[in-house]
């Protein structure tokens, strides 16, 4: 996640579940009282409007009285599950609370949401309805097209962390479909940004048929990552997808992917979250602000339901089936899928933010706070989910369980991941161990050396097997890569990978031997605590930062669209336009660049470790170097004949069993070589790094990069009774740059090489990289 993403998150609109969050004045809600045959409640209503000029206009008006519907038998219910679960031809609804003092059930007919209606409200018994913490109440009667929420009284005393407000229907962070509107980026009735939501009540119907799917269970070794974002795969009528831009438009391009040789899709958040959040109007381009990312959830059950082609349908049963159906297709391709999950924050922002669920249910439990009661803001987005809270980590591992088996999904990205690491808040080793321990004084957000969240985690037994990747870092300083608490099955995120090799292959000095660790799966970051080259997931580019396109095309960032005068986005790129800034520049400097994305994407793919490709950047997709797009609903322009490059490569990696290692080469396998065999340069001004290395099926492979901007001739190590030949050279002009059988001439072209083979030399253009492979010499 981009750490300086929005410089203005804070200052977005006021909302529905947020009186006290305003842009203009700020005014006490008026409150009007209901009543239905189960008791007594106060409720409002707040309406955002979205105006012309990104303000927001907060107003206030009554609720109107519920409809009497006597259709539930009402019981005690039981304390576990969570959530709303089917149980005995009911539903049985349970909450933890520990600091309300009083709770009520809300049910809201599909017809009535839109109306901001309960429709049936009923007040839970502290001695009947609730065991220790839990409240709990079991229903039974008809619950077609039926929504809940919950209200829950309290002390509103946000110096100790209580915001407790009974005007408030809350989601329950256990609900499986979250439902407000129905389309992405449509305003709710009244210009309402944030209109009321509720959660599913589960039936039995809409059973979803798996056709006997199973966990694909590739090793982490094997895995190509293609990350991307659901909508923004298939928006474009480019596309040509029947439903752009949801779920069902992902399962239309899969054919694609698996032929460009991915076997794991990582999809940007895919829970719900609300992409009007940063509604406001972008003067620059003359259209609205969203959040495409996503990095903001709401609810961590629910898939996003804008994301499907039937919307709220169904109170987003259909939803959770479309979403099922990618992972089922998916898998039918030899593709797993893996979620980039938010358990570092919420959207409910700092102490001026909303009041969706979390914060109203028990702020003091699910966040990180300060003893005053202020936010800790390790996230840079307002708060910090309080991860290693024994509830607080129970709940993240009930979620990643339920993606498992409910969903299907094969592994998780965890962004930010450093934070769950961190202490909790009231962090004692009574509340995490049971006993004290002498000396036990670990203020809050300290980083642990075994946090509870990652032990529970790793250890799971549900989980075994499942991907676990860490984005490494957090927005407090604290970076992990290379030390994040593993268990031996997690991977993370490689940003020094990126850093490293973004700025060897650009010519910069003093980083030929740093590269070569890159290249070998960055043994000085994993061996020494018995990690293993997969550990790593390597990566040049990623969603948040320039393209693989715009990294060749732009020195500095251009993110004036983002309407916040350049100052958002990350400012140290290591890229290089390659001698001329934008994208009008000469034939020789774009040539050049397409050579220095072809030797990115060949690095990639021959480095021990994970490689991940960023989306689109197998056409060579731009975003006009805009490095941070996270409030952008657009097409990115796209035009390169880079695809059979990266298609060939991929299938290159897949077929060498030496370039998906289990453990780190040693020197009976690989050797590293200079501008002649044997003798590589490690000095500060080299810019040429070579390896050979033994591979069971390809028999031998050779790799150089030239990264100067001089040409050069090389000597190739000498192997009696063979000689190299060339397979890849990015310096040629496709289909060229890439030998594979059925190129037309390729004989010929090989033979144009012959005097310099013979002789055990191979010529190389500078910013060049080659790979040569071992075959018999006939001549011999």
């Amino acid at each position: 996640m981009d750490l300086i993403r929005c410089t203005s998150c804070f200052q977005h609109s006021p909302t529905l579940i947020a009186p006290t969050f305003r842009h203009q004045t700020t005014r006490k809600p008026n409150l009007t009282t209901i009543s239905n045959n189960h008791g007594t409640v106060s409720t409002t209503r707040m309406v955002v409007k979205a105006r012309g000029g990104g303000a927001a206009e907060a107003e206030t008006a009554l609720v109107d009285k519920p409809k009497v519907l006597k259709r539930f038998q009402v019981s005690e219910g039981h304390p576990a599950p969570f959530g709303a679960t089917i149980q005995d031809c009911g539903v049985n609804f349970a909450i933890y609370s520990a600091n309300a003092t009083s709770a009520t059930l809300c049910l809201i007919a599909l017809s009535d949401l839109q109306q901001n209606r309960a429709t049936e409200q009923i007040p839970l018994d502290p001695l009947a309805n609730k065991t220790g913490d839990v409240w709990h109440v079991f229903l039974k009667g008809n619950f077609k097209d039926m929504l809940y929420g919950y209200i829950f009284d309290g002390e509103f005393s946000p110096e100790i962390g209580h915001y407790y407000d009974s005007s408030r229907i809350l989601l329950d962070p256990y609900a499986k479909a979250v439902i407000s509107r129905g389309e992405f980026g449509a305003l709710g009735p009244e210009d309402n940004c944030w209109p009321q939501m509720a959660g599913m009540v589960p039936t039995s119907e809409y059973q979803f048929d798996w056709e006997g799917d199973l966990p694909l269970r590739h090793p982490d070794r094997d895995l190509i990552i293609y990350e991307m974002h659901v909508r923004g795969y298939t928006k474009h009528e480019s596309s040509g997808t029947k439903f752009p831009g949801t779920y069902r438009g992902v399962v239309e391009k899969l054919d694609h992917l698996k032929e460009l040789g991915v076997n794991c899709i990582e999809l940007m958040p895919c829970q719900e979250f609300n992409e009007l959040e940063y509604y406001s109007y972008n003067s620059v381009l003359g259209d609205y602000k969203l959040n495409f990312w996503g990095y903001s959830t709401i609810n961590y059950f629910s898939p996003m339901i804008r994301y499907s082609s039937s919307g709220i349908r169904s109170c987003g049963r259909d939803a959770i089936n479309e979403f099922k159906y990618l992972v089922k297709e998916a898998h039918k391709r030899g593709i797993e899928v893996i979620m980039d999950v938010v358990f570092n924050h919420t959207a409910e922002g700092n102490e001026k933010g909303l009041s969706l669920s979390f914060r109203g249910v028990d702020n003091c439990v699910y966040y990180m706070l300060a003893p005053k009661g202020e936010y800790y803001n390790y996230s840079g987005c307002g708060n910090t989910f309080n991860c290693n809270h024994p509830v607080v980590r129970q709940f993240i591992l009930d979620c990643l369980r339920y993606w498992v088996t409910e969903m299907h999904v094969d592994g998780f990205r965890f962004d930010l991941a450093s934070i769950m690491t961190r202490s909790s808040s009231l962090w004692d080793s009574v509340n995490v161990y049971g006993d004290p321990l002498e000396g036990d004084l670990i203020a809050t957000g300290t980083p642990l050396n075994n946090p509870p969240l990652i032990d529970m985690m790793s250890n799971d037994p549900v989980l075994h097997g499942v991907k676990l990747i860490a984005e490494a870092w957090d927005a407090g300083g604290l970076y992990q890569v290379g030390r994040f608490p593993h268990w031996g099955v997690w991977s993370e995120w490689n940003g020094k990978y990126r850093d490293i090799v973004r700025q060897f292959i650009k010519g910069t000095d003093g980083l030929s031997g740093a590269f070569a660790e890159c290249l070998f799966g960055s043994p000085n970051l994993y061996q020494e605590g018995g990690g293993k080259p997969w550990n790593s997931v390597n990566f040049i580019c990623a969603h948040d930062g320039f393209t693989l396109a715009d990294l060749v095309t732009y020195n500095n960032k251009h993110n004036l669209a983002n309407g916040e005068d350049n100052n958002d986005g990350e400012s140290h790129n290591y890229s290089w336009n390659c001698g001329q800034e934008g994208e009008f520049a000469s034939i020789s400097v774009k040539k050049l660049r397409k050579r220095q994305m072809r030797n990115f994407f060949l690095c990639l793919m021959v480095s021990q470790g994970v490689p991940m490709i960023h989306m689109g950047d197998e056409y060579g997709h731009t975003k006009g170097g805009n490095n941070n797009t996270y409030c952008h609903d657009n097409y990115e322009e796209s035009s390169s004949d880079l695809f059979r490059f990266f298609h060939l490569m991929t299938k290159f990696r897949r077929e060498c069993e030496s370039l998906g290692l289990n453990d780190f080469p040693t020197a009976e396998r690989l050797q590293w070589h200079g501008h002649t065999p044997g003798k590589p340069d490690w000095s500060d001004t080299s810019r040429f790094v070579a390896f050979t290395l033994i591979d069971s099926v390809k028999g031998e492979i050779y790799v150089a990069f030239n990264t100067s901007h001089l040409p050069v001739t090389i000597t190739l190590p000498e192997r009696p009774g063979y000689r190299w030949e060339p397979l890849v050279d990015t310096s040629k002009p496709a289909p060229f740059n890439f030998l594979s059988n059925e190129v037309p001439e390729r004989e010929l072209a090989i033979k144009q090489y012959a005097h310099f083979l013979d002789a055990n030399l191979y010529p190389m253009l500078s910013y060049s990289s080659i790979v040569l492979l071992l075959s018999p010499d006939e001549n011999a």
